[in-house]
């Protein structure tokens, strides 16, 4: 047992989950309280934000952070381990959910805190700082199911009948993968007797390696449907639509890279020799998921269901890493991750502000924007652009690092081909090209076209209305600053790129991840 007082300084790599439970139980309890519980959740959200800021920094200069709970030493007790990829985008998600906080505000609902808005918005975020910082398996599963209940309490949240068709459908499929999740814990518990991360990455190697591919199957799997991956992608585009867009961009922002942050620890981190097993698996989801996805929001209608293939075309570039696995690849994987909590994010900010200003969602009943809102329609197209990966936008580099890894894995240079890595590429490349017809024939339906689709198109469109004033503050704005945050980290990217290639090195090589959690691998 632990007999020692854990440091004052250690406690950070948990407060930003005890800050947002502690915030939501207040605000839940609260509720009646009006006007007040807005500025609450945002202080909270603030706090949380100065906590993973320091956690982020610390782990910068010292490596990974680790602290065990119940004064069980590891791998008995519930470990809370912090690198630099987990750190970063718990930082990443926090910063994202202080937007949506202040965009809510628009609404006269969005002020009223006795639907409990607000607790799940900090139930939600919980549950993605959890998932990020835990150092167990198990305790993954706990906070995959505290994002799932926050998320259904959400999508339902304005009770209308398109809320309750999505969320059956959201809820299916994730409950699904959950059973996927969970029967995968007990089979490996069974094989390697621990659920701790640090653990796994030494006891996996001696277990039964047809046993374990079968495992990681079942993780690819859960993860692969959580994230939204081919072929089990069809729930997003299904369910996203339907909330409010700022709850829509809070999930489009953070529930799927959860599912693909999960993926990347386990495949690469933990169980990297099951990963070389199922590498041509991974390469088919990659390019079926780059290419499949891209063609969907071209044949969509729909703003939003369109944006939601979108995210789904990200995810497909976020496994391209793990089927290009070098150092190269798992850090670009790492960067766009972080590039898709913000821009994806800020994809449903903005489309929000579409909906309002044209009172449709169909973009054949769109039209004629740019006249109305040059600043929305400057807004939408730098995040088309940073969605394609067009540079110098953010998600240039993670996809110029992916082509790099996928060139030096080909063996072009030497004439020893790798058909996979060779695909990966033109897939990367097929990719961005069509996300960037996707995008730009949005713009033209939304912003370029004078009025809606068909004969009178080159009428005016009388049903537009521009933003008022507090739309302009408190949504405008608030969606504006994150495309900023985006656009600086696109122009200035050395400090991403940079963590992201040693997010990349700790996932290839551990040794330092399990000497934080105070275990040793036999040499």
């Amino acid at each position: 047992m632990i007999d020692t007082l854990t440091s004052a300084a250690d406690w950070v790599v948990i407060l930003p989950v005890v800050l947002c439970l502690a915030g939501a139980a207040l605000l839940l309890m609260a509720r009646h309280a009006g006007g007040y519980l807005a500025g609450f959740a945002m202080l909270v959200v603030l706090a949380v934000i100065v906590c993973d800021l320091q956690l982020f920094a610390r782990v910068l200069a010292e490596g990974p952070l680790s602290m065990t709970m119940g004064r069980w030493l590891p791998p008995f007790g519930i470990s809370f381990t912090a690198d630099i990829m987990s750190a970063g985008f718990a930082l990443a998600a926090a910063v994202v959910t202080l937007i949506v906080l202040l965009y809510v505000q628009m609404d006269p609902e969005g002020r009223d805190g006795t639907s409990g808005l607000y607790a799940l918005i900090l139930l939600l975020l919980a549950g993605v700082s959890g998932a990020f910082l835990t150092g167990d398996l198990f305790n993954l599963y706990v906070w995959f199911e505290v994002m799932l209940i926050a998320s259904f309490g959400l999508m339902v949240i304005a009770g209308r009948d398109i809320q309750l068709d999505a969320t059956i459908k959201y809820g299916f499929l994730n409950f699904l993968a959950t059973s996927f999740f969970l029967a995968a814990l007990g089979l490996l518990y069974g094989l390697v007797g621990t659920l701790n991360m640090a653990d796994i990455i030494i006891s996996a190697p001696k277990a039964n390696p047809a046993a374990m591919a079968s495992v990681a199957a079942l993780f690819l799997l859960a993860f692969g449907t959580k994230a939204a991956a081919f072929p089990v992608n069809a729930w997003l585009p299904a369910s996203y639509h339907a909330p409010p867009p700022a709850i829509s961009a809070l999930f489009a922002g953070l529930l799927t890279k959860v599912g693909t942050y999960a993926l990347l620890r386990t495949l690469v981190a933990l169980l990297p020799g099951s990963r070389e097993i199922l590498e041509p698996a991974v390469a088919v989801i990659a390019i079926l998921t780059l290419v499949i996805a891209p063609l969907g929001a071209i044949a969509e209608t729909n703003l939003r269901r369109a944006l939601g293939f979108i995210v789904i075309g990200g995810i497909g570039v976020v496994i391209s890493g793990m089927a290009v696995p070098s150092l190269q690849g798992i850090a670009g994987s790492a960067v766009y991750i972080f590039h898709a909590i913000l821009t994806m994010s800020a994809l449903y900010l903005v489309a929000g502000l579409i909906e309002r200003m044209t009172g449709e969602t169909d973009t054949r009943r769109m039209g004629g924007l740019y006249a109305a809102s040059a600043p929305v329609s400057i807004l939408f197209l730098v995040l088309v652009f940073a969605a394609a990966g067009t540079p110098p936008f953010l998600g240039f580099w993670p996809k110029l690092l992916l082509l790099g890894a996928g060139t030096e894995l080909s063996g072009l240079a030497d004439g020893t081909l790798d058909w996979w890595a060779i695909a990966v590429i033109v897939a990367l490349l097929l990719n961005a090209f069509l996300t960037l017809i996707a995008g730009t024939r949005l713009w033209a339906h939304i912003f370029w076209r004078q009025g809606h689709e068909g004969e009178r198109s080159e009428e005016p469109n009388a049903s537009l209305r521009r933003l008022g004033g507090a739309e302009t503050w408190l949504g405008l704005v608030p969606a504006a600053a994150l495309v900023a945050l985006i656009v600086v980290a696109g122009l200035w990217p050395d400090l991403l790129l940079r963590s992201g290639t040693e997010a990349a090195q700790g996932l290839l090589d551990p040794q330092r991840y399990i000497a934080a959690v105070g275990l040793e691998q036999a040499p």
